[in-house]
C-alpha cells in the first residue's frame, strides 16, 4: 500500500481498515511499527514492536495493536514480551 510494506495480507487489510477510521474521525494519530524497550534491571533486554498505535477519539486512549494468528499468539517471545508490555508500560496489548 503506497511503497509501504505489511507482515501479512491480514495486517495489510487492518491497516487499510483503521485508515477509514482515522478518515472518519474515530481514531487520531495511526502510527505503524512503534518500538517500545523492554528493561531488566536498569539495562535494554529486548524491544517489543507493535503493529499499530492510534488514539481512541472518545476516550483518548492510546491503544497499541497487533495482528496476530493464533499459532503466533501461544509462542513463548510473543506471550513474554506482551506480559513485559503490561508490567513496565501499563499497556495491554490489543489483538486482532
Amino acid at each position: 500500500d503506497n511503497g509501504v510494506f505489511f507482515d501479512s495480507k491480514k495486517e495489510l487489510k487492518r491497516y487499510k481498515e483503521l485508515r477509514l477510521l482515522l478518515k472518519a474521525g474515530k481514531i487520531g494519530f495511526l502510527a505503524r511499527q512503534v518500538e517500545y524497550p523492554l528493561m531488566i534491571e536498569g539495562e535494554k533486554a529486548a524491544s517489543y514492536i507493535a503493529d499499530f498505535q492510534y488514539t481512541d477519539s472518545e476516550t483518548g486512549e492510546t491503544i497499541v495493536e497487533d495482528v496476530k494468528s493464533e499459532i503466533t499468539r501461544k509462542l513463548p517471545v510473543y506471550r513474554l514480551k506482551k506480559k513485559m508490555m503490561l508490567l513496565q508500560h501499563k499497556i495491554k496489548i490489543k489483538e486482532v
